[in-house]
């Protein structure tokens, strides 16, 4: 029986836009913006930020920075997908600038560091490592890490040893017990399906299989960390459960101190919707030989 030109046509239509996805999805999912744009952001908002792309090794690290180079360091590291703008309105926030220098680095795979090459948490640490050695002032260094950038910053803290001075993990996905199995993913990485996956979502897609094997390589660098550790964390997380903390408060028992703070209602997207209370925390984190506050 002939194929009919109505149904030809919506063949040709349906391979159209097939194709189209597969060559224009990449780019408006790449989740960046031209270094200019951001630039031209702050400076409306009357803060002057600086980018820098880092070679090491064979590979490029991305970050854009913010403030005083004399004062303490906020390093943020972002979730997956993403990049370093995750945290742009904390790195124009005058009251943290007041305090701050603040980095926000697209973490290997994401943002201008080397898009779409998905990572293991150790090799982003190997390359995200010197970039933050580069850095060192003199005075303190507080990793902040959202979602992925939860077990990231313990991985940067155990190899960077006492070039940390604490941790403030968001909504980290530090449990390898609460990684989903998802055996779907590998059929996004390894056959031609991987071409329907948009920009950064397939970097994303690859780094999460490859999670729950490096959460449980990550275990024993817990016990590498002796300075103060804040976990903050939405009650109401669906992406990442709050028994991440639960499993937290076991792992680190090292730390020199243990804070919770749990957002009742809050889903995973807290260093939005808590901006205000993630920056009081910040702001009170003691530095420069500051006391301990309660």
């Amino acid at each position: 029986m002939p194929i009919s030109f109505k149904s030809h046509r919506k063949t040709l239509i349906f391979s159209g836009l097939a194709v189209a996805w597969i060559f224009m999805a990449p780019s408006c999912m790449s989740f960046r913006k031209a270094d200019s744009v951001h630039q031209k952001e702050f400076r409306e908002a009357g803060v002057e930020l600086r980018t820098k792309l880092v070679t090491v090794g064979p590979k490029h690290i991305h970050y854009a920075i913010t403030g005083n180079d004399s004062f303490p360091t906020l390093v943020f590291i972002h979730g997956t997908p993403g990049n370093w703008d995750a945290f742009a309105r904390y790195l124009r926030d005058k009251e943290l600038l007041s305090k701050f220098r603040m980095v926000s680095i697209d973490r290997p795979g994401f943002g201008y560091s080397d898009f779409g090459s998905a990572e293991h948490l150790d090799v982003q640490s190997e390359l995200m490592v010197p970039v933050i050695k580069s850095l060192a002032n003199g005075k303190p260094v507080i990793l902040v890490g959202h979602s992925m950038g939860g077990p990231m910053i313990v991985k940067l803290a155990a190899d960077l040893k006492d070039g940390v001075d604490g941790l403030v993990v968001l909504a980290g996905s530090l449990d390898p017990a609460a990684e989903k199995p998802e055996k779907w993913r590998p059929w996004l990485i390894y056959t031609p399906l991987q071409l329907l996956v948009p920009g950064a979502l397939r970097t994303s897609n690859e780094e999460l299989w490859y999670l729950k094997k490096d959460l449980v390589t990550l275990m024993p660098e817990y016990t590498k960390i002796t300075v103060p550790v804040y976990l903050l964390h939405g009650d109401k997380d669906q992406l990442v459960p709050v028994s991440n903390v639960d499993f937290a408060r076991k792992m680190f028992t090292k730390a020199s101190r243990l804070e919770v703070i749990l957002f009742p209602g809050e889903n995973h997207f807290i260093p939005w919707t808590k901006f205000n209370e993630i920056k009081s925390l910040l702001m009170k984190i003691p530095v420069g030989g500051q006391p301990e506050f309660k």
